[in-house]
């Protein structure tokens, strides 16, 4: 995921790039051909402190948001046997996940129990306050 500007949201991480109104076709000057720009909808869906799973180009992305504002987006399906990462127990920096308590930092998806990691995804707020995701 990329890093985030300071103050969270109020800088638009994904340079040369604009979402537009549609969902999942990102242009710009320099854009990576083989990653899209998502939009999934208000920011407001998903709760502070809580996770919600996304379907997104075939595959399920879990986005958090972090009690200090900030989302954080992973692969929502566990590694180790499936479990749904979105209703893990988040904290400021790790989800477990509600199988078997794999835990998994946000920022880069490795697993600080054993188990293989989650993908990550750069997620960011909009000016119309949805949350927008590069996938892959």
């Amino acid at each position: 995921m990329s890093a985030w500007p300071s103050g969270g949201q109020s800088a638009w991480p994904f340079a040369g790039r604009s979402t537009g109104q549609d969902t999942g076709q990102g242009a710009g000057a320099g854009a990576d051909p083989d990653t899209a720009l998502h939009v999934l909808g208000p920011l407001d869906q998903v709760p502070i402190g809580e996770g919600r799973a996304f379907a997104v180009a075939g595959q399920q992305v879990a986005i958090f948001r972090l009690r200090d504002g900030t989302f954080r987006a992973v692969s929502a399906v566990c590694p180790h046997k499936g479990g749904p990462i979105a209703d893990g127990t988040i904290d400021r920096s790790e989800v477990m996940c509600p199988l078997h308590q794999h835990s998994f930092e946000l920022a880069t998806g490795r697993s600080t129990t054993g188990a293989g990691p989650l993908r990550t995804y750069a997620v960011a707020i909009d000016s119309q306050g949805n949350i927008v995701l590069r996938f892959p």
